[in-house]
């Protein structure tokens, strides 16, 4: 690492107050029939969030394109729901098998709508992400970040990534350990815990569309 680097790094603040959100917190295997709310929560962000996310300001095209584009049978997403359904925040982990590695890389890639901000889902996700990647046998977690993103930023580096400045971006790279047992477990309980959460949270908001339909009839038995 250079001196401007070590310079650069050292700059960066140790608290950003990103930290995991205490308690649990229900993070859902997404699939491609959540890919009409993926784009949603994408296009929810506005043009320095998409800077941040993308690395430019994407249009809602090309927005489009990447979500039409995703693999779900390689690539890992998850995301954070509140009740209503809305997807708070959510995480692509893409697998790359190929390149300068001798092992297989993960690189994460995460966005938080701004009202959810400030309960910990970036660090929830990234701690999510780093078990999945794991398990499927990735020996390193790649994030590109913008220098801005001090949140990420401060995840990463309390996760003990290294850091490579170039300009207004970084790149962060985390060494991965091998799965175990106790990952495979903390991996599958909370997607089952989750999976749970999902229905509930489903099943509430069918019965909250149609209770206001049921109170013209209930008013004519009174």
């Amino acid at each position: 690492m250079t001196q401007q680097t070590d310079a650069l790094e050292a700059a960066l603040p140790t608290d950003t107050g990103e930290r995991a959100a205490p308690g649990w917190v229900a993070i859902r295997n997404l699939g491609p029939r959540h890919r009409n709310r993926i784009l949603a929560h994408l296009l929810a962000l506005n043009e320095p969030d998409r800077l941040l996310r993308f690395g430019q300001a994407a249009t809602d095209e090309q927005i489009g394109g990447y979500v039409d584009r995703m693999d779900f049978e390689r690539d890992l997403l998850f995301g954070i729901f509140n009740r209503r359904l809305q997807l708070l925040a959510m995480t692509h982990l893409a697998f790359e098998p190929t390149g300068d590695y001798p092992f297989p890389v993960a690189e994460f890639g995460v966005s938080v709508l701004e009202h959810a901000r400030g309960r910990g889902y970036g660090a929830q996700l990234f701690g999510h992400a780093v078990t999945h990647a794991r398990n499927r046998g990735a020996k390193n977690l790649v994030i590109h970040v913008a220098r801005e993103n001090t949140a990420m930023l401060g995840i990463v580096r309390r996760a003990g990534a290294s850091l490579q400045f170039d300009g207004a971006d970084v790149t962060a790279e985390l060494p991965l350990p091998a799965e175990t047992l106790v990952s495979q477990w903390e991996a599958l309980v909370g997607r089952r815990a989750a999976e749970i959460d999902y229905r509930i949270k489903r099943h509430v908001l069918r019965l909250d569309k149609l209770w206001p339909a049921c109170l013209p009839a209930m008013s004519r038995k009174h």
